[in-house]
């Protein structure tokens, strides 16, 4: 049940505990944060709190990105007011129940807040979005010292071989998983299955489904407490979509429906399919927009690594009933459960961008009553090339973006300029780097 307001002040006034956790996502949907004082944090819920913008103008590495308008050497780095969810109270079980809030900022680029604006354009349409996140990621015996001094070179995997679904590998790691589903438990990120997937050390996680802007609260949450978690046992949870090319990748899968005030939309018993046309809609609009918002899906370098024929994640723009190599998988389970799995988002995306645009896309297609002419993948989605194929990499995703109307439109154009715009840095930064690869093969021959 849901605390009022009044209550979640009390709680954290009569707490023992005389600070409070507060945070927010980057672009890359790393959570950053700090530990206020209860005083402080009382008087920041009407006013906010002043937390540095340069979040928005650094990479994942905290490396200032040069050339952006938003903030940068050229404004001083200031403050931004911050504000705080207090619908997002919860107590970290693995730190002392600190209380903890997640934050974000009134402006164009923050995730957080892009996904509160097509949440609420979804419900002036009179529809609830319900959205659930699943993760696959790899679990490694290392801690962060271990890996730096071995410079990232073979890192020890929580278990050998190849082994999903296993029993055994569960037990063998049982206080570690369940740690994971006990806490996540207590720390209201509700894991409605957890799992070992195929690869050595690799486990999946599917988050129990919720409205929307919970989803990715829960999503983000989930990635940061597994890491957290992890650091009791010295192991080292990695989110990377694509850890080695000959193991598969790593999958971010998101699941979504619509409602109204009475019954799942996507849902009709007349239909042969037992698809409404709103969900036709809704699936034509994902596939129209996916070229170009791509990179929400696939945010990095790595991400397009996974995006390989062969390897349980889709490379053209296609749909299909309970088809696991398509983009779109429809899933045609009755009245309550009919949804869409949209399976090109890889585990290291964004879960407030990635929520955000498949979201913003299927709007898309039932503002503008788009119709589902492109024809359903029957087999293999990899062989299916007439709708086209997903950029291959992050310059032609970003490039796609850019210069794109379609995204403009649904997120605005500050957004789209300063999401390219650190997008194109990425790329760069990729660039100019002399990998282990270029030197293995080039060092000695050439």
């Amino acid at each position: 049940m849901k605390l009022t307001k009044e209550q979640i002040i009390n709680e954290v006034k009569n707490s023992s505990n005389p600070k409070v956790k507060v945070a927010i996502t980057d672009l890359d949907g790393v959570l950053r944060g700090k530990y206020l004082h209860k005083n402080k944090f009382l008087s920041a819920i009407e006013g906010g709190f002043g937390f540095c913008d340069v979040i928005f103008g650094w990479d994942i590495n905290d490396l200032a990105i040069d050339g952006m308008d938003f903030t940068g050497w050229h404004t001083g780095y200031p403050d931004a007011n911050a504000t705080l969810d207090l619908n997002t109270f919860r107590k970290v079980p693995w730190d002392n129940d600190v209380p903890f809030f997640l934050g974000d900022f009134n402006i164009d680029i923050c995730p957080r807040n892009l996904l509160k604006k097509i949440k609420d354009e979804t419900i002036k349409l009179g529809f609830q979005p319900f959205f659930g996140q699943e993760f696959e990621w790899f679990n490694f015996r290392e801690t962060s010292e271990s890996l730096h001094e071995k410079n990232f070179n073979n890192p020890k995997p929580l278990t050998e071989g190849m082994f999903g679904y296993s029993i055994l590998r569960m037990a063998k790691n049982k206080e570690f998983l369940n740690d994971i589903y006990d806490l996540m438990f207590k720390f209201n990120v509700p894991i409605e299955g957890l799992h070992t997937e195929t690869g050595p050390g690799v486990l999946e996680a599917a988050i129990l489904y919720g409205d929307v802007l919970e989803s990715a609260d829960r999503a983000v949450l989930f990635k940061s407490g597994v890491k957290e978690i992890g650091l009791r046992y010295g192991i080292m949870p990695t989110f990377m979509a694509k850890i080695n090319e000959k193991l598969p990748g790593c999958s971010g899968h998101i699941h979504q429906s619509l409602r109204n005030e009475k019954e799942n939309v996507f849902y009709d018993d007349k239909s042969k399919t037992k698809m409404s046309p709103l969900m036709e809609s809704y699936i034509a609009g994902l596939l129209h927009c996916m070229p170009f918002v791509l990179p929400m899906y696939a945010p990095t370098i790595n991400s397009f690594k996974r995006l390989v024929e062969g390897a349980w994640a889709p490379t053209t723009v296609t749909w299909g009933i309970d088809n696991r190599t398509t983009c779109v998988r429809a899933l045609l389970a009755g009245s309550q459960s009919t949804r869409i799995e949209l399976r090109v988002v890889g585990s290291d995306a964004n879960p407030y961008l990635a929520h955000a645009a498949a979201l913003a896309s299927g709007l898309y297609g039932i503002k503008n009553k788009m119709k589902l002419d492109v024809a359903m993948t029957e087999g293999s989605g990899y062989r299916d090339l007439k709708n086209g194929c997903l950029p291959r990499n992050l310059w032609d995703a970003t490039q796609a973006m850019k210069s794109s109307s379609v995204a403009k439109e649904i997120f605005g154009e500050k957004f789209v300029k300063h999401f390219t715009d650190t997008r194109e840095w990425e790329w760069k930064q990729h660039a100019k780097a002399v990998t282990d690869w270029e030197f293995k093969r080039y060092f000695e021959i050439v």
